[in-house]
């Protein structure tokens, strides 16, 4: 059986004031749909944490700096419904543009330093989409708890400090990030590979392990960066945008590993762009 689809505010703040009168804990696991395995076990963890859980589904134009990627995101809410009724969650909650973004709209959140690195250089107003859809999100729903993918460890990061700044009574958790059996991580966007593209994508995750057991064995960072680049490159990707060491709480860039970091990475094959990052 389906979770009910929830269209309207009203009739999704009238089930969570149901639930919180039960003394209900409420958990929010917030997607763009399209759902895949990573999503699902988002999903496995808030059932395992809270007594409720709402999955949103919301393509954010927002969050997107190409018309033509907004166009082509997969929109699949009959699947993802499917998907989702083994789980047993509570509703999805599945608002319109006009809900989210009513005429007349004009308030941004934006979060500042965390979001100039990285995806934030590359794509210009991202996390400020992400930032301020995830806030109404976290009101609209009245959630108790959140969980999010590591595979967006940037964007987990600007969420909580926008929570914490924002004094948001959400606790926010963070959940590893699935891989398929070759190391590729999963995405939406994986679907959109060619068959040679979806066979040369898992080298960017490996040259990544390589580089985190170098340097975490005392290589000197520079060189071994530029080898993985190149190895990267020659595997058919046709540009690496960053390959990056950073501190893992405020995305500081390192020259030498010498406090928790991850390594991070974002990088073009056959048009679509492929982020990755795993601890060093």
């Amino acid at each position: 059986m389906t979770a009910p689809i929830i269209r309207s505010l009203p009739a999704l703040r009238a089930a969570v004031s149901e639930w919180k009168s039960k003394g209900e804990c409420v958990a929010v696991v917030p997607t763009m749909g399209a759902l895949h395995a990573g999503h699902l076990s988002l999903v496995e963890a808030a059932k395992a944490g809270a007594d409720r859980v709402i999955v949103t589904i919301f393509v954010n134009p927002k969050q997107f700096n190409s018309a033509e990627d907004l166009a082509n995101y997969p929109r699949t809410e009959e699947d993802d419904a499917v998907k989702l009724a083994p789980f047993g969650v509570d509703a999805i909650y599945v608002p319109d543009g006009a809900t989210m973004y009513p005429e007349g709209f004009a308030t941004t959140v934006s979060v500042e330093g965390l979001t100039d690195v990285l995806c934030g250089a590359h794509r210009p107003g991202h996390f400020d989409g992400v930032a301020t859809v995830v806030s109404k999100l976290f009101l609209q729903t009245g959630a108790d708890k959140a969980f999010f993918g590591e595979k967006d460890f940037q964007q987990l990061q600007v969420v909580k400090r926008m929570a914490t700044d924002l004094d948001i009574p959400i606790d926010i958790t963070g959940c590893p990030t699935i891989r398929d059996d070759d190391g590729l991580a999963l995405s939406s966007r994986n679907a959109r590979l060619t068959k040679d593209g979806r066979a040369a994508a898992p080298v960017l995750y490996a040259q990544m392990q390589k580089l985190a057991d170098e340097v975490n064995a005392g290589r000197a960072l520079k060189p071994a960066l530029e080898e993985a680049t190149a190895n990267i490159l020659a595997a058919g990707f046709t540009e690496v945008e960053y390959l990056d060491l950073r501190a893992k709480l405020n995305l500081r860039l390192m020259e030498r590993l010498d406090e928790p970091a991850r390594l991070f990475a974002a990088a073009w094959i056959d048009g679509v762009r492929l982020i990755d990052n795993i601890a060093v």
